[in-house]
């Protein structure tokens, strides 16, 4: 008895590319890059055992600020509010277009 090879639809494809077919990869990307840049700065923070009120203080802001860098599910932060993050926790920014 011979089996039959079936190609099934969709095998093979790439996640990135089912967003892209959807017309949602930039928007799905975007929210990635920020949940993962506020993770790296809240790890850095409780690394080096800084509260919200020293991080705010260091980065010249509001504490309504930071929050808003923090929180994974907003996106109103600039590239300068970054910056400032990163340099408050001894760490640089490092942008790439590829």
């Amino acid at each position: 008895m011979r089996k039959r090879s079936i190609k099934k639809a969709g095998i093979g494809s790439s996640f990135d590319d089912f967003l892209k077919g959807e017309g949602t990869y930039e928007a799905t990307q975007a929210v990635a890059i920020k949940r993962v840049l506020a993770w790296q700065i809240e790890k850095a923070m409780k690394q080096q055992h800084l509260t919200k009120a020293e991080m705010a203080r260091r980065m010249e802001t509001s504490r309504s600020q930071l929050d808003r860098l923090l929180d994974p599910e907003s996106d109103s932060v600039t590239l300068e509010t970054l910056t400032r993050a990163a340099r408050a926790i001894g760490r640089q920014v490092k942008l790439e277009l590829v």
